[in-house]
């Protein structure tokens, strides 16, 4: 995997004419939805240089296999349901440790920050990979807007509660809102970006729009989407699966070969599109992406801050 590699262009990637047919254009337009003040079609996202080399997978594949527990436990549910769901007007609240809390609606957060294609590798805990062309901007760039006080260590972050429209909030499988929570240094990294577009395009609901968290070194699960809230503050915040589950999952999250899941092993994942029978292949350490941020936990003992 090469992260500082030449830019790629659009001729690297698979050409929407090829994995675009009709049904599946209709069911994705049906789940997207305008970021802020972005018209509908391309977003004429630049590119980046820490986009990896690898093949991104097709669309159909991204918006069809993906957990998004909020609208139901099967894979292909958010596409299914999330057209539903009202995503205009939108804002995120801000509070803690921060010099200008108050809630920024999406043309304030998007305000001044050049949107960037970043082609990422993703690890879902459950051992699937795809790679995923996201668009968006830094996360540091919008905390850098708020103003970070002296003294935050963390960010946590909360997503959208509305079981009218997302039916997998009708149940009880989670305690509700979706929680998640960075590292400050973790949040402010580079390649932690907030998404709100996906192929050059509007996020389409279904992928967490209007605006999700991608952090590509991380299992899935800490990507949180339709965030509605982000706190700074100086103590570890809770986090969902780990308030389910705390043998199975910590707060950390990084993806690690060396550490498996108490009921599957991580050494290998198998990518979405290679069929149910495809070749596995060896999961990287932080996903691929340990040169940029395996200084961020030197000296810690990464099976025990899991």
């Amino acid at each position: 995997m090469t992260t500082q590699g030449p830019k790629l262009s659009w001729a690297d990637v698979t050409p929407k004419a090829h994995f675009l047919n009709r049904r599946a254009f209709m069911t994705a337009a049906a789940g997207v939805a305008l970021a802020g003040p972005v018209a509908a079609g391309s977003l004429g996202a630049a590119k980046s240089r820490y986009s990896t080399d690898a093949a991104p997978n097709p669309l159909k594949d991204i918006t069809g296999y993906s957990n998004y527990y909020e609208f139901g436990y099967d894979k292909t549910d958010p596409e299914r349901y999330a057209g539903g769901l009202t995503i205009d007007p939108w804002s995120v609240e801000v509070g803690g440790l921060v010099e200008r809390p108050g809630h920024y609606d999406l043309a304030d957060i998007q305000r001044g920050k050049a949107l960037e294609e970043r082609i990422y590798r993703l690890r879902c805990v459950e051992a699937w990979a795809m790679v995923v062309p996201w668009v968006g901007f830094e996360l540091s760039a919008f905390l850098a807007q708020v103003g970070v006080l002296p003294g935050a260590k963390y960010v946590a972050f909360e997503t959208l509660v509305r079981p009218e429209e997302m039916p997998g909030q009708r149940g009880r499988g989670l305690d509700w809102p979706y929680r998640e929570g960075l590292r400050l240094d973790e949040a402010m990294h580079p390649l932690t970006i907030l998404a709100s577009g996906l192929y050059d395009e509007p996020l389409p609901k279904g992928n967490g729009a209007p605006l999700r968290l991608v952090v590509p070194w991380k299992y899935g699960f800490k990507s949180i989407k339709a965030i509605v809230k982000m706190t700074l503050t100086d103590t570890q915040p809770d986090n969902t699966w780990r308030m389910q589950q705390a043998r199975e999952y910590g707060f950390y999250a990084n993806v690690n070969p060396a550490v498996d899941h108490p009921r599957w092993s991580q050494a290998t994942e198998r990518k979405i599109g290679a069929g149910l029978f495809g070749n596995r292949q060896p999961t990287l350490l932080f996903n691929g992406y340990a040169d940029q941020v395996a200084g961020l936990y030197a000296g810690m003992d990464l099976a025990k801050n899991y």
